[in-house]
């Protein structure tokens, strides 16, 4: 048989039971899911896993029970409305755990992912992605769909043609991540975190508005390392105004690591080709050990609401399931074992219009803790940080009061005092 395959020839290679691997992002192979979902009837009980799905689909929506079902380690609007409509199943999880995981817990694995084509040594790239799939690489079939379009990346997501089963090719641009707008909240959280940051820091950025201002913030900055689980456009514009060279970073001096990324068109076109870039499992790049070795390690994150112990709930809204852990945890860890490190968890500090206090005395019933008040450092609202690390239970309930809304800082002093948190 081929390398390329035909439908029939893909079909056939997918055993009763088999586990599918899917990356996240753009690294969803849609042509073999489309010829997956054209044969479903062919199949038996296979399963589809895969963390941040981009499309919607009738086996995320159940209609393809016994044939093709969806495992979830990260929601998305793909999957989400699903998931409440008892479609799909959600796994609990850590980013940096995801491989172990899926090798625990999936007993014929195989990982279908999109590459860049071919090289002259009979290589193709993960592109955009290595996360949980490239630490199979080698040791489970994996079959490709290989897209022009993917970017030619460099680091441990290479997987060779005598690695894979088969491939199919399917030239679809990528998709885009519509940046969120900045506002005035967003804004002056951004500018407490830039006050923080310091020439030759190392920083792991997530994805939102907040992190968007952050960086535009940061351009007159040197030396500035990134470590993160996933690189967006405002590093290229750090990167293009001379702020981030790496040179300053303890680990893989002068190069940028990330575990995927997600943007626009001009972040995967700053990738193609760019050996400065290097892709790992997120199996190494969230591993706290390794985040560790940035003696100068920042991390910036969102969550949707703080008790007064410090406890985030970055994953549920008003107690309902919306997304997953994510690396969340990995970095609070991380940043706790570097020798400098800092953490930072930001929010707004009200919802619906300043009717709901995102900082309260016990988290909404349903929520769930995503980094523990161990873990946390800083917290951030638009009305400044509060410093918990090494602070008591009563001071930092007074540090988080101070930096909710106005309007219901009494309510919440009112609330410690009768809970005993403060006197």
């Amino acid at each position: 048989m081929t390398k390329h395959l035909n439908p029939e020839e893909f079909i056939g290679l997918i055993d009763k039971g088999t586990d599918i691997i899917i990356p996240l992002s753009n690294g969803e192979p849609h042509g073999l899911l489309d010829l997956l979902e054209a044969n479903y009837e062919k199949l038996e009980n296979v399963k589809v896993h895969q963390m941040l799905a981009l499309r919607e689909r009738d086996y995320i929506n159940g209609k393809m029970k016994g044939h093709l079902s969806h495992i979830s380690y990260f929601l998305s609007g793909a999957t989400r409305k699903a998931y409440w409509e008892g479609h799909v199943e959600l796994i609990p999880n850590v980013f940096q755990e995801m491989f172990r995981l899926l090798q625990k817990t999936t007993k014929k694995p195989m990982v279908m992912a999109v590459a860049s084509p071919m090289d002259e040594h009979g290589y193709f790239s993960l592109g955009t992605n290595a996360d949980y799939a490239a630490d199979f690489i080698g040791d489970v079939p994996f079959v490709l769909e290989v897209n022009k379009h993917m970017p030619r990346t460099f680091g441990a997501n290479q997987i060779h043609i005598s690695q894979i089963a088969g491939f199919i090719e399917n030239d679809l641009p990528l998709t885009e991540e519509v940046s969120p707008v900045i506002t005035e909240k967003d804004q002056k959280i951004a500018e407490y975190i830039t006050e923080d940051i310091q020439d030759g820091d190392t920083l792991q950025i997530g994805i939102g508005a907040i992190p968007n201002a952050v960086m535009k913030m940061l351009k007159d900055r040197r030396h500035l390392g990134i470590h993160t689980e996933m690189l967006t456009d405002g590093i290229v514009d750090l990167v293009e105004a001379g702020a981030v060279d790496g040179m300053k970073k303890s680990s893989r001096k002068g190069k940028i690591i990330a575990t995927f990324a997600f943007g626009s068109q001009r972040l995967y076109d700053f990738l193609n080709n760019n050996p400065s870039v290097e892709f790992l499992p997120v199996s190494v790049v969230n591993d706290a050990y390794e985040i560790a070795k940035e003696d100068h390690m920042v991390s910036i994150n969102a969550t949707t609401e703080v008790d007064l112990y410090g406890q985030c709930a970055s994953e549920t809204v008003a107690g309902r399931y919306y997304s997953s852990s994510g690396g969340q945890a990995d970095f609070a860890r991380g940043v706790r074992l570097s020798k400098y490190g800092k953490g930072y968890v930001c929010m707004h500090s009200t919802a619906k219009n300043d009717t709901i206090s995102r900082i309260k005395l016990q988290l909404a019933p349903g929520s769930v803790v995503t980094t523990s008040k161990n873990y946390v450092d800083n917290i951030v609202t638009e009305y400044g940080i509060a410093r918990l690390h090494g602070k008591s239970l009563s001071e930092r309930a007074e540090a988080l009061i101070a930096i909710a809304h106005p309007n219901f800082r009494e309510e919440l002093m009112q609330e410690a005092r009768e809970f005993g948190l403060i006197e």
